[in-house]
């Protein structure tokens, strides 16, 4: 699933294909693309139709866009979906959902969603902030962020360290890839207590988190696979950099003992056994 600086790197090609821009015309291809807006696909194109891009903003994985009427278009790009810019009579993608297309004739934005996880959405006069999505918190990358109060909430909970940095009402955007890659930073094992952390410790792997994510998006995020592109259609190229993540039985970077996978929420842990050791307990899966 595209974690924050996939999100990111979206973001930012739409901010530069979109703003200011008038819709003209929405076709919702398949009602499952606009699931979460509960009026239907109809009213979903109704209230789009005319509107102009503002802006385009993201907070932890979610996207949105403010109109010129107070409103805002949500998007959320699931385990496949994909916001891709097309000239228009380009052929269709084969999973295609949602097509817009622009008072200025140029280049039209398609919403092509493979798996169908992702959507679109329209919240009522949520250009600030969408209300659907104010509950999540803010993410290093944010300006707002505020490290002392992370630590402190990560040190107040009684959960793993890993639990805790996917948890989106602490710290926002932050997947299973880069919580690995900043654990195997800051050498610690996934499974660690969060109240035994120090205040210290604690900064330093916030730091570590921030500066994984910052890489990434200067790679233009982790690509594994053709579902994950950017606005161009091209692949993310941070999968290069990644020492920990997707990497068992290579040697670590560090000190060379082979890089270990365990499992995890459904899901995988990758870590140094020697850099990384294993807390007494072991990691709960």
């Amino acid at each position: 699933m595209p974690e924050l600086p996939e999100v990111e790197t979206v973001r930012q090609g739409l901010a530069q294909w979109a703003i200011g821009r008038r819709i003209s015309a929405v076709e919702v291809r398949h009602p499952r693309a606009v699931r979460r807006h509960e009026p239907g696909g109809e009213h979903f194109a109704d209230v789009l139709t005319g509107r102009t891009i503002t802006d385009v903003r993201r907070r932890g994985k979610y996207l949105w866009l403010p109109l010129d009427s107070g409103d805002a278009l949500i998007g959320h790009l699931g385990m496949s979906g994909q916001l891709l810019l097309q000239p228009v009579g380009a052929a269709d993608e084969l999973h295609l959902r949602v097509r817009f297309r622009f008072a200025d004739d140029g280049p039209e934005l398609r919403f092509v969603d493979q798996r169908t996880f992702g959507g679109l959405s329209v919240s009522e006069g949520g250009a600030e902030l969408p209300a659907e999505i104010a509950h999540i918190a803010r993410d290093p990358m944010d300006p707002e962020f505020s490290d002392a109060g992370f630590v402190a909430a990560l040190r107040k909970r009684r959960t793993e360290v890993k639990r805790a940095l996917l948890d989106q009402t602490l710290i926002s955007g932050v997947g299973n890839i880069y919580a690995d890659e900043a654990l195997w930073r800051a050498r610690l094992h996934g499974a660690r207590p969060t109240d035994a952390l120090t205040a210290p410790a604690a900064g330093r792997l916030l730091g570590h988190v921030r500066d994984v994510l910052g890489e990434a998006i200067k790679q233009g995020g982790t690509s594994f696979d053709e579902l994950y592109v950017n606005v161009n259609g091209e692949s993310g190229y941070f999968d290069r950099s990644l020492n920990a993540y997707g990497r068992e039985g290579e040697p670590c970077p560090r000190c060379g003992t082979p890089i270990r996978r365990e499992a995890f929420m459904n899901r995988s842990s990758y870590s140094c056994p020697r850099c990384q050791p294993r807390p007494r307990g072991g990691l709960r899966g």
